[in-house]
């Protein structure tokens, strides 16, 4: 697939700005507006939605805020089937139907199956959603074909020698999950340049954490580059990578979309040198993160105890970062009080595996939430 575009930076309309911070449907579309407006203005043109962001309504803010408002071929829309919402044949048309409605784009540029990990693999496979992305393709309907993916190097080898005519394979790559033995960044992504595939990068910031790193990485990051955000050094790793064709930022504020673009519309690579600090970074942040959510909020949309797990987690690493036996308390009991107030507190969780099963990171969620419990709730 010949793409390779000037602008590396993709807008994922994933984390949106929200007018009431518990209800993730709830879309500041005047903000979502203004950023859709800068980042068209300053040249760049790819969005990333799927059917069920944002609860179930990046798709319809995507259609107000960019679809209604630009001509179509000004700029490359991207989203996604995932094995959740199918059980027949008939679903995958069900869902391709209803986003082109809820889009209003009348085609995909990018269409994605799905977030694939083992488990999804075999729905995927028993209703051929490989080959029926690929008549969509043959109808105009797609423009390109490829998927999400989290799981080893070793089912993505064998995918991508399964199904050739996939174009692209959109990944999780940062410089915290570069060498993890549980995301594989790096074989992850050395497998899809070995078969010539493009790649999209998802999570580049890790959900927020590579935005707001221990002090002591910030510092680092400061000492050798004032004029360089933290979260930059992030989007920039990812995009200095030679096979990767658009990162992926999923932009929840007008001020976060500004210092994407400040640093990203003239885009220089990473020296080696910056490489390497982006690696000590990475080995000071995992000295002190307790949970490795990225907060993509899978978790909850079936989550029987209406728990909201990655709030939690967030609060929690706050937490685990400070010095606990001397300050005693922090604001995050209190904030705990409040998220318990509107959700379920984490004692609630029943283990019933849900979250577990659907989450990319493969987290121990259930012992988390216990983890949790222990910390806010004696």
């Amino acid at each position: 697939m010949e793409f390779r575009p000037e602008k590396k930076l993709g807008f994922g309309l994933m984390r949106l700005p929200q007018n009431d911070p518990t209800n993730a449907a709830d879309i500041d579309m005047e903000q979502l507006k203004q950023m859709v407006d800068l980042f068209m203005e300053k040249g760049f043109t790819y969005f990333d939605t799927a059917w069920m962001y944002n609860g179930f309504a990046s798709e319809s803010a995507a259609r107000e805020a960019l679809v209604d408002r630009y001509p179509r071929e000004s700029f490359t829309l991207a989203t996604k089937l995932h094995a959740g919402f199918v059980q027949s044949e008939e679903d995958r048309d069900k869902v391709f139907n209803a986003q082109l409605e809820k889009t209003g784009a009348g085609y995909f540029d990018y269409y994605l199956i799905h977030g694939i990990e083992e488990n999804m693999l075999p729905t995927y496979e028993k209703y051929d959603c490989f080959g029926w992305l690929l008549e969509k393709k043959a109808q105009g309907l797609v423009k390109h074909a490829g998927f999400s993916y989290h799981d080893s190097p070793e089912l993505l080898d064998e995918l991508l020698t399964k199904y050739p005519e996939m174009e692209f394979v959109q990944l999780q790559i940062n410089y915290l999950d570069w060498e993890s033995k549980w995301i594989q960044s790096r074989a992850c992504y050395e497998v899809a340049e070995k078969h010539g595939k493009p790649v999209i990068v998802m999570e580049p910031v890790k959900g927020g954490t590579l935005a707001k790193v221990p002090a002591p990485v910030k510092k680092m990051f400061e000492d050798y580059d004032s004029t360089m955000s933290v979260p930059s050094w992030a989007i920039r790793f990812a995009a200095s990578l030679p096979n990767v064709m658009m990162v992926l930022s999923g932009m929840s504020s007008l001020e976060q979309m500004q210092d994407n673009l400040g640093y990203m519309q003239d885009f220089k690579p990473l020296t080696e040198e910056e490489k390497q600090m982006c690696f000590k970074a990475a080995e000071m942040i995992n000295n002190q993160i307790a949970v490795p959510c990225t907060a993509c909020h899978y978790c909850t949309e079936g989550c029987p105890m209406h728990i909201c797990i990655p709030e939690f987690f967030s609060i929690y690493n706050e937490d685990m970062r400070e010095d606990l036996e001397e300050k005693g308390w922090t604001i995050n009991f209190t904030n705990y009080e409040i998220l318990s107030g509107k959700f379920n507190k984490a004692s609630a969780c029943i283990a019933c595996g849900q979250c577990e099963g659907v989450c990319p990171q493969h987290l121990p969620i259930i012992q988390y939430l216990k983890d949790v419990a222990k910390h806010y709730e004696h």
